[in-house]
């Protein structure tokens, strides 16, 4: 049984209620995944062949540090980055090492900044150098899914409705949906009810109603969608090592549909990509 509270309320952990944020929270929400997003774009131009993972993710601690907010990564269930970097068939929870990136790669970096309490949540896909053609494709097959994923958010409607329009179009497009690994409720707390799920019908999951705030994140594999984490704990790889890709935006459910937190204030939302 699916229930909501206002966000006020509701205690400092996740107990399954779906927390429902007046427009202070949407305010605090606003400030801190726009820091996110203005280090994501600060990001573009450093990632290039020879650039480390490492020296990415010394970027974004000093970034946050600069403008008073902490990355939620670091030291996260013994997570000891500030930063997630996956690489090519890795799918996501990538750690960054000091291993340069190469010519051709793919790397997703997934950032969120804490300000004030407020969990911004945000990753993108970035092209290394020249990237083959089936690569490009595979991020512009993800961006336009999550983009379809946020255009179903909307009060009434039920959060399957996102999962259905992500699963459409991307196995239209003969690309796969990873199953293990999902949205989720975001505000004060960095993992909250509900999960969202990238697949499914839209008659499925909890009605999204206004208030509501939680990440839209889909990983698309170029093969098959099956993935195993690696001995580390974290790393997930595509267990065929097709290349895998993802974008993610943060978005709260407003009274006519939902605005996106985590947009690009340069227009950089698809780094690399034309348009």
């Amino acid at each position: 049984m699916v229930s909501y509270i206002a966000a006020e309320l509701a205690p400092q952990k996740n107990n399954g209620q779906i927390r429902l944020y007046g427009e202070n929270g949407f305010e605090g929400m606003r400030k801190a995944c726009q820091l996110t997003a203005r280090c994501l774009d600060a990001l573009a131009p450093m990632v290039v062949p020879g650039v480390t993972t490492d020296a990415i993710d010394k970027f974004v601690f000093e970034f946050g540090r600069d403008h008073g907010a902490l990355p939620a990564t670091m030291n996260y269930r013994g997570y000891t980055k500030s930063s997630c970097t996956s690489i090519n068939h890795v799918v996501c929870h990538g750690i960054p090492n000091d291993k340069p990136l190469r010519d051709g790669d793919i790397v997703n970096i997934d950032v969120t900044l804490v300000v004030d309490g407020w969990h911004g949540d945000s990753s993108r896909m970035y092209p290394v150098g020249q990237i083959k053609r089936a690569a490009e494709r595979l991020l512009e097959v993800t961006h336009e899914s999550m983009m379809r994923g946020i255009a179903a958010v909307k009060p009434g409607a039920r959060t399957g409705a996102i999962g259905e329009a992500i699963q459409t179009f991307a196995e239209a497009e003969r690309c796969s949906v990873v199953r293990d690994f999902c949205g989720h409720g975001l505000g004060r707390l960095f993992h909250d009810a509900p999960n969202i799920l990238h697949y499914g019908r839209s008659n499925e999951g909890p009605e999204m109603r206004p208030g509501m705030i939680f990440t839209i994140e889909p990983m698309i594999n170029l093969g098959k969608p099956h993935v195993k984490v690696l001995a580390d704990g974290w790393t997930a790889v595509t267990r065929d090592r097709s290349l895998s890709a993802q974008y993610e935006h943060t978005v709260g459910v407003t009274e006519t549909g939902c605005e996106i937190f985590t947009l690009s204030p340069g227009g950089l939302d698809r780094p690399g990509l034309p348009g």
